[in-house]
């Protein structure tokens, strides 16, 4: 037996799933082909976008877990920027010093 907590998730789910089922059976070949396009366009750029994160997350992942590399990049970031021209009081502003 389902607990009512449950199915009040599962419907809205099962209600947006139909609808969407019931207008995409109401379009043309030609809309369907046209939604498709555009749908692995969308799809494709999602894929791109995530592959091109997952160095960072990799990263950040690390960072929580491995105290070294969050050492690492503060040594990085001070011998960086102890090189760039920039007036003490804008590096003050935004936190590098």
């Amino acid at each position: 037996m389902q607990s009512s907590n449950e199915n009040s998730v599962i419907f809205p789910y099962k209600k947006i799933s139909t609808y969407a089922l019931k207008r995409w059976s109401k379009l043309t070949a030609r809309q369907k082909g046209w939604l498709k396009k555009t749908w692995s366009v969308i799809t494709y750029k999602w894929r791109w976008q995530i592959a091109m994160n997952v160095p960072y997350l990799a990263i950040f992942a690390l960072d929580r877990t491995i105290p070294a590399v969050h050492q690492f990049d503060m040594n990085l970031l001070a011998s960086v920027t102890s090189k760039l021209p920039i007036p003490e009081l804008i590096s003050k502003s935004i936190g590098l010093v």
